[in-house]
């Protein structure tokens, strides 16, 4: 074999079992800041004629009573104030109080969440990404109905996927911790789209190693699947790296009203060439060599003669 990419699988576990392991340690650290969408709250855009400090405006929503905010500049300048809940007329007296400090300003947007409305969605949210990772299972089984075992398959990519959300949420919890940034309907989108393509990514693996099984290329599963990787290896490198250009190409000329979801999307992208690639492919050999023990010091449990 020219690339032994099955051969190494245990050390690919072992790296994205650090991973993981840090994205845990990250969530139950530093959580997630949820947005308003999730916690209620108020959204305002401020647009200050004259330059205003964001550390001096901080200062001055705290002597306002407004200790709490969570502040973050855009890259036109404005600046994008998350308070708690205000009625209209906490509204106008924020802003005429800032306007007196800092000089003129405009409002480019304003919206609130109530407390029913961002439970709704967090609980939609949740359903989701639920009902597209039990859809994705069935999908794969489905599609794999003719190869033996099939079952196995759509647990792999779920597997796959379970571990690209995961270490996508993680990393996005130090980046979150780090610069301030909050959950936000568009990090839910980001998740969903990191669902979609790395299923897609690693249906395109399981489709070669199918086709390789067909034309009887080995007795053996582990030269296979081995054998449908290397085949594969470049087309899914080739497009995460178009991909990644697209995702970084947005987040720079856009800014900061998609960039929960770009970077979401960067980190699951990443993530996700990593498991079709490394993870769910030679899973299906672990489990077609009972090698589950492996995962727990022991060694592999031998085959049932019917299997």
């Amino acid at each position: 074999m020219m690339f032994d990419i099955v051969g190494k699988r245990f050390r690919f576990f072992l790296i994205s079992g650090a991973v993981i392991l840090i994205s845990i340690i990250s969530l139950l650290s530093f959580g997630l800041k949820m947005g308003i969408e999730f916690s209620s709250g108020s959204m305002i855009t401020l647009r200050f004629e004259q330059e205003v400090e964001q550390a001096d405006l901080k200062q001055e929503l705290a002597s306002l009573g407004y200790g709490n905010v969570i502040i973050q500049r855009t890259g036109e300048g404005n600046y994008i104030i998350r308070t708690e809940r205000l009625t209209g007329e906490d509204r106008l007296k924020l802003e005429a109080a800032l306007e007196a400090k800092f000089g003129k300003l405009t409002e480019a947007e304003f919206y609130s969440v109530s407390p029913m409305i961002a439970e709704e969605t967090t609980r939609n949210a949740g359903i989701a990404v639920l009902a597209a990772a039990i859809g994705i299972l069935f999908y794969v089984t489905w599609a794999f109905h003719r190869m033996p075992k099939p079952f196995h398959y759509g647990t792999c990519a779920i597997i796959a996927l379970i571990h690209d959300v995961l270490v996508a949420v993680g990393v996005f919890s130090i980046i979150s911790a780090i610069l301030n940034w909050e959950v936000n309907l568009m990090f839910i989108t980001g998740t969903l789209a990191v669902i979609g393509y790395s299923v897609n990514n690693t249906v395109v693996v399981f489709d070669r190693i199918r086709e390789n099984l067909t034309l009887n290329v080995s007795t053996d599963f582990e030269i296979v699947v081995n054998n449908s990787l290397v085949e594969t290896l470049g087309r899914s490198i080739n497009t995460s790296l178009t991909t990644l250009f697209v995702v970084l190409a947005l987040l720079l000329f856009v800014g900061v009203t998609i960039q929960n979801f770009a970077i979401v999307l960067i980190i699951g992208i990443i993530a996700g060439t990593f498991s079709s690639l490394f993870i769910a492919p030679t899973l299906l050999v672990v489990w077609e060599r009972g090698e589950w023990g492996r995962f727990i010091g022991r060694r592999p449990l031998p085959k049932a003669k019917d299997e």
